[in-house]
């Protein structure tokens, strides 16, 4: 009960960072899209771009907390959690265009150079370095084991990289007057973005469509359950993939000796796949024979299900 107590202290701590990390990054987001219009800079836009990933990413992590609390219902048997995945990869795709939208202008202003007021530029970006900063605070002394705030806190730290580099652009606008490092930069803040919204549509669609976690090795499962379990002869039929990153769910069919004892070799299956697999959700088809239940009932009746 002490555990469970601590528990959603901790979920509700993160939540409140979670929080005034989306009401930082949103305001300010805004306000480098006015700034970055009335002064022309693209590398404003560019980071407010990025900053749109940053809060996204802090939505949806707040998103998934919140959701994690409802339970399961009959419709919807394992809860609410892919929400989280399927808005991660339409979040993805919607950055695809916004770097698409940033690298065209980036290119159209390198051979059509626009005057860039430097101070207000300069001074937007300073300040958004700032809120980054203080945002990366807020997030990096919460709970350093919740996921969901440990990769939001990557996403803000990846950003103070655009306010340096519209910080790095004005400084150029003032010293020289050469405006062209505006859209260089933004090209390069483009390209953060873009590493980052390939790397997030890769991984959620990989989820959605019920590929095997890449941490989790099949072959190696398949070779080391009946190594480690006596009453193991072989493992076949297995499925593994993940209902989000980091909880996985597994089925598979294991073929045990004539005289094992199914609801302890079901046991040990079970302790092995949690152990040795951080698996904690498997279904166990347990079969006797030499034949597999796919195929059909071996003569005499098949064997009930584990």
């Amino acid at each position: 009960m002490a555990h469970h107590h601590a528990h959603g202290a901790s979920a509700g701590d993160s939540q409140r960072r979670l929080g005034w990390a989306i009401a930082l990054t949103g305001t300010f987001m805004i306000a480098e899209v006015v700034g970055g219009i009335l002064s022309g800079s693209l590398a404003l836009l560019a980071d407010a771009g990025h900053m749109l990933t940053d809060t996204a990413a802090l939505a949806l992590a707040w998103f998934a907390a919140r959701l994690s609390r409802r339970p399961a219902d009959r419709r919807r048997t394992y809860g609410y959690h892919r929400v989280q995945i399927l808005a991660a990869f339409v979040n993805g795709l919607t950055l695809f265009a916004i770097t698409g939208w940033i690298a065209v202008e980036a290119v159209r202003r390198l051979f059509s150079p626009v005057t860039v007021a430097g101070m207000p530029m300069l001074v937007i970006a300073a300040l958004g370095l700032v809120i980054n900063l203080g945002v990366f605070a807020i997030l990096h002394l919460g709970d350093r084991h919740n996921l969901n705030v440990r990769g939001a806190a990557l996403h803000v730290l990846g950003d103070l990289l655009g306010s340096v580099a519209a910080i790095a652009a004005a400084l150029v606008i003032l010293a020289t007057g050469w405006t062209p490092i505006d859209p260089l930069l933004s090209l390069l803040v483009a390209g953060l973005i873009l590493r980052g919204a390939w790397k997030l549509t890769r991984e959620s669609g990989h989820i959605l469509l019920e590929g095997a976690p890449p941490e989790l090795d099949v072959a190696r499962l398949e070779r080391e359950l009946p190594e480690r379990l006596a009453a193991v002869r072989d493992v076949h039929h297995v499925h593994a993939w993940s209902l989000t990153p980091g909880r996985h769910l597994l089925s598979l069919h294991a073929a045990i000796e004539d005289g094992a004892d199914r609801e302890a070799t079901l046991v040990a299956i079970k302790a092995e796949l949690r152990e040795r697999f951080a698996v904690e959700h498997a279904t166990i088809q347990l079969e006797r024979g030499g034949r597999c239940a796919d195929l059909g009932p071996p003569p005499g009746g098949a064997e009930r299900d584990a």
